[in-house]
């Protein structure tokens, strides 16, 4: 598997806001994940679920901005900004490294991000 061009995909699809699709594409279904805000899932359902929540809690995309993707061997890296307007009225802006790592069948085992803030 080539790791760059998967996490080269996985990334154009969370850039146009597909994030439910990029984790139901990618993710194995063991994948475990982990957020600065110590919300973890032991599983890619759990995953889907927490996607399909968050996705339905927002309003309104203001922008979802990839800045760099870096692999080395099974890891990549991806900075994104997320700038979200929620339905609560409340406001999202991430800076994050999404750190992955993949296994040989081309799919996410883990997945953590960090604050790049």
């Amino acid at each position: 598997m080539n790791i760059k061009t998967l996490a080269t995909e996985m990334d154009s699809i969370v850039a146009q806001g597909a994030i439910v699709d990029a984790v139901k594409q990618f993710f194995a279904d063991d994948a475990i994940t982990s957020d600065y805000n110590n919300l973890c899932t032991t599983n890619k359902v759990q995953m889907v679920e927490k996607m399909e929540d968050f996705a339905a809690a927002i309003s309104e995309v203001n922008a979802i901005t990839l800045h760099h993707t870096i692999v080395d061997g099974n890891v990549s890296a991806s900075e994104f900004t997320f700038d979200f307007n929620m339905k609560d009225d409340s406001k999202i802006y991430w800076h994050e490294i999404i750190r992955r790592v993949w296994n040989n069948e081309g799919k996410v085992i883990k997945e953590s991000y960090f604050n790049a803030q």
